[in-house]
């Protein structure tokens, strides 16, 4: 076997007919020390600019908030209010989990809703009830990208309103608002 100088490599050969191979160290490549009053001082590199040419986060936008939408780009409100509105009389009474109105509601909305939810569960052990209905609905827009509608609904024999507001906001219906009499 035979040993080339470390600072070249490694380089060893085998007495059979296998191919010989170089082991070459690694560099060092992590950066130079400085001083804790080198690290404050500051020294401009040639390659370095002073000022971003562009501003790329301009002054009251910001990437994450929500974006109203108009009700053009939106589907139809009717057919979807009714489905949110038994969906809601669902959770309410205790047969649907809160979890799927979460991309439906808004933060406040679902702490009500789940709230709600959570006390009908309790109620549920008294036995079977029959299955909560939306008997009508009714819709009113009362500006581009928001929707206030009720509905009547029929919950363990009991005759109730429903009243929430939808707002178009990333391209779907948010509700923000319910209220159940």
């Amino acid at each position: 076997m035979t040993e080339a100088p470390p600072s070249r490599g490694l380089t060893l050969h085998s007495t059979g007919p296998a191919a010989a191979f170089t082991v070459r160290h690694i560099p060092d490549v992590s950066p130079r020390r400085i001083s804790a009053d080198d690290a404050w001082t500051f020294e401009a590199a040639p390659y370095t600019q002073q000022a971003l040419a562009l501003d790329f986060f301009p002054a009251g936008e910001d990437d994450f908030e929500r974006r109203p939408t108009r009700s053009s780009e939106l589907p139809e409100p009717e057919p979807f209010v009714a489905k949110m509105a038994q969906a809601v009389v669902e959770v309410i009474s205790g047969q649907r989990p809160a979890t799927q109105l979460i991309r439906h509601t808004s933060p406040t909305v679902y702490s009500l809703l789940a709230r709600r939810a959570l006390v009908s569960s309790r109620r549920l052990s008294a036995g079977p009830r029959r299955r909560a209905r939306v008997r009508r609905v009714r819709v009113c827009e009362p500006t581009d990208g928001v929707v206030e509608a009720c509905a009547v609904v029929v919950s363990h024999g009991r005759v109730r309103a429903l009243a929430f507001r939808l707002e178009g906001l990333d391209g779907r219906w948010l509700m923000t608002q319910v209220a159940l009499g």
